[in-house]
């Protein structure tokens, strides 16, 4: 009975620190949708921007991030959700880093679509792993609910985040802010997140390409 009752405790705990793991991932991605608005003046006043270049530093994110993320859901199925949301992390932690120094705002620009790359991997793969991660439908559901939960703390403290780090320090704080936490997630990941099998799916490549196009028109016309 005692080896049961510590298997189950095991599982749990297991469970709770891939769930961790996950939130600090889609954390990440929720905050940056959200903080860089603050520290658009800033950003225009060090880099010289105009009001459409401005733009594109959050849309560049917004675009990728959005138009990528059938993408990134086939990719997880297809190779793994534990290996591209480990990927997600890299690409996103080196995005940020890069945006934080880049010198000229067509290098931010760049670097915020890489990020959005990052981040169109991190979510979905989040989803699948935290399938794995709760096999029942009611650990599930509560997995789902911290996870949805998470989105709300993050788009809500991003502004509130983003002003103190402008004020306080530079407009480059608010995409330094990201690489602890990336550190954090990828240092928990291997031991953490659960691993997935590789399910035979293809890429939809036409139907993503009408995707991103048909996103970046609304934008434009927006």
């Amino acid at each position: 009975m005692k080896t049961v009752e510590l298997e189950r405790t095991e599982a749990r705990t297991a469970s709770s620190l891939a769930l961790l793991v996950i939130c600090l991932g889609y954390f990440m991605v929720i905050v940056d949708t959200t903080v860089v608005n603050v520290a658009l003046p800033a950003i225009g006043r060090d880099l010289h921007g105009g009001v459409s270049g401005l733009q594109w530093v959050v849309d560049a994110y917004t675009l990728a991030f959005a138009g990528l993320l059938l993408t990134g859901g086939a990719l997880a199925e297809r190779l793994g959700g534990r290996r591209v949301f480990t990927a997600g992390l890299v690409i996103f932690g080196l995005a940020s880093a890069a945006c934080g120094l880049a010198p000229s705002l067509a290098l931010l620009i760049a670097a915020r679509v890489a990020a959005g790359v990052g981040a169109a991997l991190l979510v979905p793969s989040s989803l699948v792993l935290l399938q794995a991660a709760y096999p029942t439908r009611a650990g599930r559901a509560r997995a789902f609910g911290a996870w949805g939960a998470i989105a709300g703390i993050g788009a809500a403290s991003g502004p509130i985040v983003g002003g103190l780090l402008v004020t306080g320090w530079s407009w480059r704080g608010v995409f330094f802010l990201n690489l602890p936490f990336a550190v954090a997630a990828l240092a928990l990941a291997g031991r953490a997140v659960p691993a997935t099998g590789p399910r035979p799916r293809a890429v939809d490549l036409p139907g993503q390409v009408l995707g991103v196009a048909a996103l970046g028109l609304c934008d434009s016309v927006s």
